[in-house]
Parts: C-alpha cells; sequence; structure tokens
C-alpha cells in the first residue's frame, strides 16, 4: 500500500502502524513487568508488611481493571484517545523509573513507592481502553486478528526482556535501585516512539472507519446517559454476553501464581526453576497470538470456542502428580491466556463500532477484573487440599462459558 501523505507527512502502511505501536507496548512492558517482577520483594526491603504487600499490588491491579469503567467512557466522550494513551504511558515511563528513590528516603519510603506502584497502575486504567480502540482502528486493513496477534506477541517480548533487565541489574549491584533506574532507558523510547512518530502517522480514530458503522448515541434521561457511558448499557446485547462468557473463562483461568504455589507445594519444581516454566508460558502465549490471530481473520470468531475447552483441561493437567503433565498444562495455561488478551479483543472490535470501542474495552475489562477475583477466589480456596473439586468447578464454569460464546455467536451480527 503506498504512502498518502496528511499535512505534509508520509502516513505509515497499516502494518508499520501495527508493528510500530507494538514496539510501543513492548518497551513500556519492558517497564512495568520489570517492576512487577520485584514489587513484592522491593516493598519488603523497605520494611513493609507481608501485609502492606498484599494490599498495595491487589489494589494496583483492580485500580488498573475498575477504573477502566471511566477511562474507556472518558475516551469516547472527549475524542482524545491519543492524549490519553500518552498520558498513560507516560505515567508508567515517569513512575517507574522514580521507584529508585524510594530506598533513600528513610521511613517515607514504603509510602512513597506504593503511591508510584499505584500511580503506575492507574497510568495502565487510562490508556488500556484508548489504546485498543486505536489498535482496533489501524488494524482495520491488516485483519484484526492479526493485527491484535502481532501487537500482542511484541508486547510478550518486553514482559521477557523487562523482568531479565531487572534481574542482571540486581545479581551485578545486589541492589534493586540501579534496575528501576535503568527501566528508565524503555521508558524514554516508549514516549519517543509515541511523540515523535507514532501519533502523526498513523490514521486518526476520529477518521472513518471504512468497514464499521457508528453505534447512535444513547438518548433517553441523565441516569440513562450516565450507564450508557460509563457502563455501556446501550452497547450491543452480543457485547454484553461476550463479556459474560469471557469472565467465566477468566474465572477458570487461574493465575500462574496459584499454579507455581501448586507445584512448588507438591515438590514437582523447584523453586529457583519457576522462572523457566513461567517463560515457557509466556513464550506459548506470544505464539498463541500469532496463530489464532490469523486463524480468527481466516476463519472467523469461531475459533474462540476452543478457548473454554482450554480452560477445562489446564487444572486437569497442571495438579497432576507427573512434572511432564503439570508442563503440558503450563503450556496450555499459555495457550489460552495469548487467546484471552489478543484475539478476544479483536472480537470485541467487531461487535461494537468505532466510536463506542474505548468504553467497550473499559467494560470489558472490568466484567474480566471481576471474573479473575472470583476465580481467584475459588482457585486460592480449593488448591491446596480440594486440587478435584477446583478442577470440577472450573469446568461447569467452562461449560456456561461456552454456551455463552456460543449464543454469542449465532446472533451477533459483528459491525465489520
Amino acid at each position: 500500500m503506498a504512502h498518502i501523505q496528511r499535512a505534509g507527512t508520509a502516513v505509515w502502511t497499516p502494518w508499520r502502524a501495527v508493528f510500530a505501536f507494538g514496539l510501543v507496548s513492548l518497551t513500556a512492558d519492558m517497564v512495568y513487568e520489570g517492576m512487577r517482577a520485584v514489587s513484592g520483594p522491593f516493598l519488603g526491603s523497605l520494611g513493609a508488611s507481608a501485609l502492606t504487600v498484599g494490599l498495595v499490588t491487589g489494589a494496583g491491579e483492580a485500580v488498573a481493571l475498575v477504573l477502566r469503567l471511566a477511562t474507556g467512557a472518558w475516551a469516547d466522550h472527549s475524542r482524545r484517545h491519543w492524549r490519553l494513551t500518552v498520558v498513560g504511558y507516560a505515567m508508567t515511563a515517569v513512575c517507574v523509573p522514580l521507584l529508585a528513590i524510594a530506598p533513600f528516603v528513610g521511613a517515607a519510603g514504603v509510602a512513597l513507592a506504593s503511591v508510584l506502584i499505584l500511580l503506575e497502575r492507574t497510568g495502565k486504567a487510562i490508556r488500556s481502553p484508548a489504546k485498543s480502540a486505536l489498535l482496533a482502528r489501524m488494524a482495520t486493513a491488516t485483519g484484526r486478528g492479526r493485527g491484535f496477534g502481532v501487537h500482542k506477541a511484541l508486547d510478550q517480548v518486553g514482559a521477557f526482556a523487562g523482568p531479565l533487565l531487572m534481574a542482571g541489574a540486581l545479581a551485578v549491584t545486589g541492589a534493586y535501585w540501579p534496575g528501576f533506574a535503568v527501566l528508565a532507558i524503555p521508558g524514554v523510547l516508549c514516549l519517543l516512539l509515541l511523540l515523535a512518530q507514532l501519533r502523526r502517522r498513523v490514521p486518526s480514530i476520529a477518521e472513518p472507519d471504512p468497514e464499521d458503522t457508528p453505534v447512535p448515541a444513547a438518548g433517553g434521561g441523565a441516569l440513562r446517559r450516565v450507564r450508557a457511558a460509563v457502563l455501556g448499557s446501550d452497547l450491543p446485547g452480543t457485547f454484553h454476553l461476550f463479556a459474560l462468557s469471557a469472565a467465566l473463562t477468566t474465572a477458570g483461568l487461574m493465575t500462574f501464581g496459584v499454579i507455581s504455589y501448586r507445584f512448588v507445594d507438591a515438590g514437582l519444581v523447584a523453586i529457583a526453576a519457576v522462572p523457566l516454566v513461567y517463560a515457557l508460558a509466556m513464550a506459548v502465549e506470544a505464539l498463541a497470538a500469532l496463530v489464532t490471530g490469523d486463524l480468527f481473520d481466516r476463519w472467523g470468531a469461531g475459533i474462540l470456542l476452543a478457548v473454554p475447552a482450554l480452560v477445562s483441561v489446564v487444572p486437569v493437567a497442571v495438579f497432576a502428580d507427573q512434572l511432564w503433565l503439570v508442563l503440558v498444562g503450563v503450556a496450555v495455561w499459555g495457550l489460552a491466556t495469548g487467546v484471552q488478551d489478543s484475539t478476544v479483543k479483536a472480537y470485541v472490535a467487531s461487535l461494537v463500532g468505532p466510536s463506542r470501542r474505548a468504553t467497550a474495552y473499559g467494560v470489558f475489562a472490568a466484567v474480566q477484573g471481576l471474573g479473575a477475583l472470583g476465580g481467584g477466589a475459588l482457585a486460592g480456596a480449593l488448591v491446596i487440599g480440594h486440587a478435584a473439586l477446583l478442577a470440577a468447578c472450573i469446568g461447569v464454569l467452562q461449560v456456561v462459558a461456552f454456551g455463552l460464546l456460543w449464543a454469542t455467536l449465532r446472533v451477533g451480527r459483528p459491525v465489520s
């Protein structure tokens, strides 16, 4: 596709724009995944109790998900998708390196680090719905499944590199703060790519999307408009069915923390080898995003019906007594997670028109967050001593998720 000109600036081809946006996520992931890899021990080194660590990290994840209800609606209402994306990434690029100061402020170190961690997660909530809406617009010509898949794969490269960079700095210096300082480098690269190139060279979300039909604004009273703006009550019913299905799938897709706790407790994997097992899952997740994204564009959303089946397999395998079967289960977990974080978002863009996509992504993330909260509580209560019951509960959840997804696919009329 030939370049076109906008105000004297060459506009990138769709694939180049998607790849560049993937590099933005790669560099940002290096920053915040590098921080998240050591956030618990780092807070502990400052004198925080286990309760404080749990409250800070748990509150951070809750903020990153639930706040998207407001930031998604804000992006659609203000049409400032790029501004919110840049602000959100800037908060990550600034807050994480500033953690290097915390060890040097004495008793205030825990409070400073906690605030910076929560602000970084707030930045994630601010940018995510707007970023996903922008990516959906960029990927119109590439195929949304492929576009989201390539973006997710690049994102995962950053998820590898950031913790490795932090681990290297920690090994060389024996302290956390140099690692946080070094993470300023990918943070600066992220912002330079956003500000100096990407925003000026890709299609604006305000420009007409040739394959979409905008959703009419909600009418009625003030309360109805607020419900529509924040909770997405005016979004298609198929979107809400799909969100509920994804929430149940997420509830069954246990966190790696629960999985690793179980296989370490069972004596199958040494603590030092846990990062290697996690690396296996991340590699599978990146590959899954690429492959299923391509299949989504070729065969349609029907491939998503495989996700509840995959999730049902995970507890049966990861709770086994044979290491090889546990590793197979971890690989399946990575496969399902990769689809959940990429191809599923491509289908959301197919169900909701461009004028409401950021709202939809915000609602979708909040519903998934509730599913993750419930699933985490279920897994935490049953993983030790009641693994068979946990596997059965997850199986039931996935049967319901499959039924809801089947209903979505039967009645859904994608907007693109």
